[in-house]
């Protein structure tokens, strides 16, 4: 996960091949899934952000796996720049997730949990 400096991150994941995910998700076109660990969120404190920890969980996350990592999605990061500062291997690819989305993953809510599960 990168902080930038447009008011957003780059959360850099695994490409997602696995059927059962992909039919659960609406990728709209120039928009990417990637899957995370949950743990790369504590990243975040890197920052200046007090906490890491997820305790919402809405979009960019789409699903929470049973094996502790989330699929996130949004725009596709295509900056060739910024790209060849990465090192991003095939089997991976990145996406911009404004700061606010990110910052709403980590506050809390009160009300049923919005986890939706794979």
């Amino acid at each position: 996960m990168y902080a930038t400096d447009q008011d957003s991150f780059v959360v850099q994941g695994w490409k997602i091949f696995a059927n059962d995910l992909l039919m659960q998700l609406d990728v709209p076109d120039g928009h990417v899934a990637v899957e995370v660990p949950t743990e790369l969120f504590e990243h975040l404190t890197k920052d200046g952000l007090p906490s890491g920890t997820i305790k919402n969980f809405t979009a960019p996350i789409m699903i929470l796996t049973e094996q502790g990592t989330c699929i996130v999605q949004g725009p596709a990061m295509r900056d060739p720049e910024a790209l060849g500062q990465m090192r991003l291997p095939d089997y991976e690819d990145c996406i911009e997730v404004p700061r606010a989305a990110i910052l709403n993953l980590l506050e809390e809510k009160s009300g049923p949990d919005h986890q939706r599960a794979a």
